[in-house]
């Protein structure tokens, strides 16, 4: 009874999975999304601990340690979670991401040594008899099955700490001359060694098992310190999707199919994101696992090249807005570090109030990670039809009077059309230039996370509004409630 039971625990939990992806498809539906699948991860957690017994009958027993490991994460992960700022999101995700990888790295170190102990318990006495014993097609694949978690699971655990490192600076980009040749032979040696212990069975089985992990980590490092900046929302997904395939693998061993769900689902949705992502930047996965963004030019070179910009200050940029019949608002980066996003829902309603039509233009790179100003502006209560992704809202950019680009800067580049020179060139944009004017804040001209400079920001149509950006939302939604 209690398996049959369980067997249902773990149904639900498979299709609350399911479900919740579908939901968080979309931003109205993502939270309940969200949810839905976080009571579908209780029910198979809860259904597991009580209902599990294994091929002897016998039920989990060492309920303290089970159940002080749920508080303690459960306590860090709502603290995390509860003070966690917009701008750090993504770390946070990079971070959560590389604990499951972690996890994943351990649950194959800790089945290699169990399935060596349970072949001992047949009868062989050495560990050549042992080998000898285990040497069958089902230890092959389970062996395999493991040292594919350790791998891919260590990958992603090193290689999310490194991007959380550099999301939050205290890890700069780092190359020296043949590192990506460096990486290929790494990664070839880590394969060669473990197809060599999945095979032949070596007594020194427990050593190559470590010297795997060990040079995985490495692997995760090298593989992640080249690449630039700007391409950091697509490794996070690409190491999501990582993390995903290392929990499928978990549940191969367990023979548990909500693991086994839950791992492909992640697996799955994170390579196509990446894929998705790597087609918003029109660039090749390839290309971005080898390339990073140039280094940024010098004010110097900028002025020759494109001439002076122009300043508008607040009073006369809500006058322009107040007086527009559209005005579209592109977010970007810094809006997510001046914590602006209520500021700039209010001066929505203002602009609105006045009769003026207010959308937002959503670029799919834009922030530090997929789906980061949707995310941002959500929580500032900005209504869901107002977001326009980037093809629909390159349509409205032809018929709008202002644009105003908050904190955005490669994402409205258009070296991106124009500069094949440029290492953005061929990434679609945000065309803001098609709108009658843009007005564009900033804290500076310096450039953006790519490390380029923008020649939209010296265009005839464009007028810089300095400042930090909740302050001068601040100031707009007082100048356009006196205009």
């Amino acid at each position: 009874m209690g398996l049959s039971i369980l067997s249902i625990c773990y149904l639900i939990g498979s299709v609350t999975f399911i479900l919740g992806l579908k939901l968080l498809s979309n931003p109205a539906s993502a939270r309940r999304g969200n949810r839905i699948a976080a009571v579908g991860m209780g029910i198979a957690i809860f259904g597991t601990i009580f209902l599990y017994k294994d091929e002897e009958g016998a039920s989990l027993h060492n309920y303290g340690w089970i159940f002080g490991g749920l508080i303690i994460g459960a306590i860090l992960g709502t603290l995390a979670a509860k003070k966690v700022k917009m701008t750090a999101m993504p770390e946070m995700v990079s971070l959560f991401n590389g604990m499951g990888g972690a996890c994943a790295a351990l649950i194959s170190l800790v089945e290699f040594n169990h399935l060596l102990e349970g072949s001992s318990n047949s009868g062989s006495t050495s560990l050549e008899n042992l080998l000898t014993y285990t040497a069958s097609s089902a230890f092959t694949q389970k062996i395999a099955i493991i040292l594919a978690g350790l791998i891919i699971g260590s990958v992603s655990f090193a290689g999310s700490i490194i991007a959380w490192g550099k999301l939050n600076g205290k890890i700069k980009d780092f190359a020296f001359k043949g590192q990506h040749i460096f990486n290929l032979v790494l990664f070839a040696v880590i394969l060669g060694l473990a197809v060599y212990l999945a095979w032949a069975k070596p007594e020194s089985a427990h050593i190559l098992l470590y010297l795997i992990f060990g040079l995985s980590l490495l692997y995760g490092v090298m593989f992640v310190l080249p690449i630039g900046g700007a391409d950091m929302p697509v490794v996070i997904s690409l190491l999501n999707s990582f993390t995903g395939v290392a929990a499928a693998c978990g549940g191969f061993l367990y023979d548990n199919p909500v693991m086994l769900t839950g791992g492909i689902l992640v697996g799955a949705a994170g390579t196509l994101l990446t894929i998705l992502m790597c087609k918003a930047m029109n660039r090749s996965l390839l290309n971005v696992l080898i390339g990073s963004f140039g280094a940024t030019a010098s004010t110097d070179t900028v002025k020759k090249e494109f001439g002076a910009y122009k300043e508008i200050n607040v009073t006369d940029a809500a006058m322009v807005m107040a007086y527009a019949n559209k005005v579209i608002i592109v977010p970007g980066y810094g809006l997510a570090v001046a914590q602006a996003q209520h500021a700039c829902h209010e001066l929505e309603k203002v602009l609105e109030n006045r009769g003026v039509t207010v959308l937002y233009a959503i670029h799919p790179v834009a922030g530090r990670m997929p789906g980061h100003m949707n995310v941002l502006l959500a929580e500032a209560d900005v209504s869901y039809d107002k977001l326009k992704e980037m093809e629909e809202a390159n349509e409205e950019f032809k018929t709008t009077d202002v644009v105003l680009v908050l904190g955005a800067n490669d994402v409205v580049n258009p070296a991106a059309k124009t500069d094949p020179s440029s290492p953005i060139y061929g990434m679609p944009i945000l065309e803001v230039e098609e709108a009658k004017s843009v007005i564009v804040n900033k804290r500076s001209m310096k450039p953006g996370y790519a490390g380029i400079e923008n020649e939209l920001f010296f265009s005839p149509k464009t007028s810089m509004l300095f400042g930090d950006a909740k302050d001068v939302l601040q100031q707009l939604v007082t100048e356009v409630k006196q205009v």
